[in-house]
């Protein structure tokens, strides 16, 4: 590390111990514009002998157990390579330099299953309906829109998907530890909203190392350092998909891209049902000829808002077809008594 991140490093440790209260508002806010400061710690986190990585871990704490979101965010930012270090480094079995990050994803991840009363947590999510219109899909392009008896009765109910309540642990094991660290994810991509590029980036380059680390595709990536496989579960594969769709549209694709093809290469090695059915789904949905770039860098995804009228089906019920139906019948009642009067 140079001396000059370091001693940014430094100034950070020490300008938050002597912060008054009213200024961590204030203080919470500018974080996220000191860019230096970012890869500075980077820098710490990816030197595992580094003597200011436990500092570092413990200030990281005392941001995540404050009550200000903007600090718990700075913290998240740099999950997925915390993640990574620790199991890089549990892997060689480097219990030492992993202790203190071991103990700040412990700390992370009890603070995040409790609630302020200290009760457990029951998570909630939603499923969209297929049968109303979002961002992603419109109801017309999937089939037909004719209203049938199933249809209404399908309409406007609502799956809900729980998770937890989860229980508290006092250290990581070969049992819990990957329990553990997709939960962290699920807490990590509930923010991804909110997280920096780099962040994003670090994501996507620490599954294509955890996917193929020790593996035949680890020299065609021409990763060094690591060269033992390193367990994944499929829960925490299917966590990092997630994050890797997101980037796609959020400036990263060339390395979401690699992500998605390296994920898959480690699902189907380890046959795991859900992260191959995940990551195909996403390959399958991934345009062709609408990625575009910006003057920014960003990429970005064209979709039609409004379906076009070959996609209406010719039974759709609308208002229209039914005042149609009701002149129709009328009509013919009205031939049917006019006919009859004439015979009389």
């Amino acid at each position: 590390m140079l001396t000059t991140e370091r001693g940014v490093v430094e100034e950070w440790l020490s300008e938050f111990k002597t912060l008054p209260e009213a200024s961590i508002t204030s203080y919470a806010a500018g974080l996220k514009e000191k860019t230096s400061l970012v890869s500075a710690l980077y820098e710490v986190i990816q030197e595992h002998q580094s003597e200011l990585l436990e500092p570092v871990c413990h200030q990281f704490f005392e941001f995540y157990r404050s009550k200000e979101k903007n600090l718990r965010t700075f913290t998240l930012q740099f999950l997925p390579e915390l993640i990574w270090c620790y199991l890089s480094l549990s892997t060689s079995r480097d219990l030492q330099s992993s202790g203190c990050i071991e103990a700040l994803l412990l700390s992370i991840y009890n603070l995040e299953i409790m609630d302020e009363q200290g009760h457990s947590k029951l998570l909630s999510f939603t499923i969209p309906s297929l049968s109303k219109p979002s961002v992603f899909h419109e109801p017309s392009s999937i089939g037909s829109m004719a209203l049938t008896e199933g249809a209404l009765s399908q309409h406007g109910l609502a799956r809900v998907v729980y998770s937890g309540p989860h229980p508290q642990r006092e250290m990581l094991t070969a049992q819990n530890r990957f329990e553990v660290l997709s939960f962290l994810l699920l807490c990590y991509n509930s923010a991804l909203n909110f997280m920096p590029a780099p962040s994003i980036r670090s994501l996507c380059h620490m599954s294509s190392r955890l996917c193929v680390c020790g593996y035949p595709r680890q020299h065609a990536r021409k990763y060094i350092g690591v060269k033992n496989r390193i367990p994944v579960s499929s829960e925490f594969m299917v966590q990092l998909l997630t994050g890797i769709y997101y980037s796609f549209y959020n400036g990263e694709w060339d390395a979401a891209r690699r992500a998605l093809d390296d994920v898959l290469y480690r699902a189907q090695l380890e046959l795991f049902p859900e992260p191959l059915l995940v990551a195909n789904a996403i390959k399958a949905s991934l345009p062709q000829g609408a990625i575009k770039g910006t003057k920014e860098g960003t990429k970005c995804i064209q979709v039609e808002i409004a379906p076009t009228s070959s996609r209406i089906s010719r039974n759709a019920v609308t208002s229209m077809s039914i005042r149609g139906h009701r002149w129709k019948r009328n009509g013919i009642l009205g031939c049917s008594h006019e006919s009859r009067l004439t015979r009389v």
